[in-house]
């Protein structure tokens, strides 16, 4: 097969995935100097990236978590400047309404560790939590945790602005290009076949959102990542118009809501428990009743508010929902000892921890992860191998 059209033949890094966490690695890596392909099976960012609901924050119940989030918060702030875009942040802050008093002991603790980390978190009460969301019910919740650094963006301006800021620096990008063949050659490189052609390289990036999976099995490298759909709604716009809201999650039933636009409408979703693991990404109308129940439950003032419809994205989930970010070598057939980077299966957190995980996995590139020279977060923790050596732990603060 030919030369991959419109792009070198040969590179320091192959990125296979044009979502937010690809054009965030590409991005980092050639700040760094390497020269970079990054392949995308159909258009930037049209996969889970362009689905997300867009919230960043670092409040987490992990320390790792909650490192990559403020360190993630930090670079969105600076985005303007550095690669160069608008991305619409809104730091109107994150809430978690807490059902019970169980509940608020837990954040508590978590609260206590995020602020030894440097994050302003803290914990509120019902008739605070419901002068910054007066949609709270005042009965359903013992308390809230709120960090008001957090907020959102629109995920399409991150993936564009990390492209653009590549390119400039001499990536080359490709789209329509998806990887179907890893092959070996001597002195520990590979060629990463698409349909449009082969690109050489000695290093490759798995960063291909719920389908890692089946793109780390090219290269012999097993990344236990499943995809499970879901699903959000939007308010036709409200009378009187919404106050600007944080992001509220209600830890129970993992419902949230968010200001959507100008227009005053909100975005309303919730995890729906025992959806099946697949690639449907098909909107069912026939999950709002249910979204509805939980609507009545935790913001009785919008139990009525006429829904406009919605859409159906992909979690990419991992067994203890934490990430996978780290570094294998390919072997046997499909592999010949090159590298391979991986950095996917957030379970609904890889927007917000795009930033953060671009440096960290530049770090893994060269060389200088866990040193001084590291740049980024460490992230040995979320190495995959953690699964056959029983260091799997589990996020709580997930939705």
């Amino acid at each position: 097969m030919a030369q991959l059209q419109g792009a070198p033949p040969r590179a320091d890094v192959v990125v296979v995935g044009g979502g937010v966490m690809g054009a965030s690695v590409a991005f980092h890596l050639t700040e760094a100097g390497a020269d970079v392909v990054l392949l995308e099976s159909g258009e930037l960012g049209r996969g889970s990236s362009g689905k997300p609901i867009g919230g960043v924050r670092a409040q987490f119940s992990d320390p790792a978590n909650v490192a990559l989030g403020r360190r993630s918060l930090e670079l969105f702030e600076d985005f303007r400047a550095r690669p160069g875009a608008d991305i619409g942040l809104r730091q109107a802050g994150y809430l978690f309404a807490l059902p019970t008093d169980d509940d608020v002991e837990l954040f508590g603790r978590s609260v206590a560790m995020q602020r030894d980390l440097g994050v302003d978190s803290r914990l509120l009460t019902v008739p605070e939590a419901r002068r910054l969301n007066p949609y709270l019910s005042a009965t359903a919740y013992a308390g809230a945790a709120y960090a008001p650094r957090d907020g959102w963006a629109h995920p399409a301006a991150v993936v564009a602005g990390y492209v653009d800021g590549a390119r400039r620096r001499g990536a080359t990008v490709v789209t329509h290009a998806p990887a179907t063949a890893v092959e070996p050659l001597p002195g520990g490189r590979v060629t990463v076949v698409t349909p449009r052609g082969r690109v050489t390289a000695p290093v490759v990036v798995v960063c291909a959102g719920a389908w890692s999976r089946a793109v780390g099995a090219l290269a012999d490298v097993d990344l236990p990542v499943d995809p499970v759909r879901r699903q959000i709604a939007f308010t036709a716009p409200l009378e009187p118009a919404p106050p600007t809201i944080p992001f509220t999650i209600d830890f129970g039933t993992t419902y949230y809501l968010h200001n959507a636009d100008a227009q005053g409408t909100l975005l309303l979703g919730a995890s729906e428990p025992g959806t099946p693991v697949g690639f449907d990404t098909t909107y069912d109308p026939a999950w709002e009743p249910w979204l509805r129940g939980l609507t009545a439950r935790a913001t009785p003032a919008l139990a009525d508010a006429p829904l406009t419809g919605g859409w159906a994205g992909l979690y990419e989930l991992t067994p203890d929902h934490d990430a996978l970010i780290g570094e294998a070598t390919s072997s046997g057939a499909a592999g010949g000892g090159a590298r391979v980077l991986y950095a996917c299966g957030f379970s609904g957190h890889g927007f917000l921890q795009a930033p953060a995980v671009g440096e960290a996995v530049t770090d893994l590139y060269l060389g200088r992860a866990g040193t001084p020279a590291a740049r980024g977060v460490d992230v040995s923790a979320f190495d995959a191998g953690r699964f056959g050596a029983r260091r799997a732990r589990t996020e709580a603060n997930i939705i």
